[in-house]
């Protein structure tokens, strides 16, 4: 990767369409047969949570290969305090163009662009062997737990990373996901029917 062949923006209206088969492109089979990321996206832009200060695309050549977005969100504190928070994604780089550093460049300016907006911490799904690489860590570890998974069940997926430094000292309680993210898979079918057809199959490597 060259640090010259590409521009990070903001996204612009004109490229939803193609964001969106983007990351069609970029998720489809991977956690479940086809995928509902693109649809997820298409619905989140409408929300009152989505931060469009923070909806990010990287573009080389004019053409668009990687996106990520941020939505506002809350840890309900044991204390009964409601602490701010973010959550992102999806976020993801052309497949072809992936383990080539674009992934770790989007994310490490989309989180100090999130830091420069003063918010205090950024959690959500993801894999420790990436994300720990640009500071995330268990989120288990800040004494946050992710909504409804029973006690004792594993949440290594589940991450966290300070913006500001202290912001969720003495903070312990449970990450509320924004609604927006559950996707009906009728609204998902029907969205998709308005991209090319893509065979969905079942791989062993999927969780869903």
């Amino acid at each position: 990767m060259n640090k010259n062949d590409f521009t990070i923006r903001l996204e612009k209206e004109e490229d939803y369409r193609q964001v969106e088969n983007l990351i069609r492109e970029s998720f489809w089979n991977i956690y479940r047969p086809g995928c509902s990321e693109h649809y997820v996206i298409h619905v989140l832009r409408g929300d009152p949570a989505f931060v469009k200060e923070l909806d990010f695309v990287m573009e080389s050549n004019g053409v668009i290969i990687g996106q990520n977005m941020f939505m506002k969100t809350v840890i309900d504190s044991d204390d009964g305090k409601t602490v701010p928070v973010l959550t992102m994604g999806p976020i993801c780089i052309r497949p072809e163009l992936k383990r080539c550093g674009y992934g770790k460049a989007l994310l490490d300016y989309s989180l100090q662009k999130a830091e420069e907006l003063g918010y205090g911490a950024v959690l959500f799904e993801g894999n420790i062997r990436f994300y720990g690489k640009c500071g995330f860590t268990y989120a288990s570890e800040f004494g946050i737990c992710y909504h409804g998974l029973p006690e004792g069940a594993d949440a290594s997926f589940f991450l966290c990373r300070e913006l500001i430094s202290g912001y969720l000292n003495g903070i312990t309680g449970v990450y509320q996901t924004p609604q927006g993210y559950y996707a009906d898979d009728n609204d998902v079918e029907a969205f998709d029917r308005g991209f090319p057809p893509k065979e969905k199959l079942k791989l062993p490597c999927q969780i869903f």
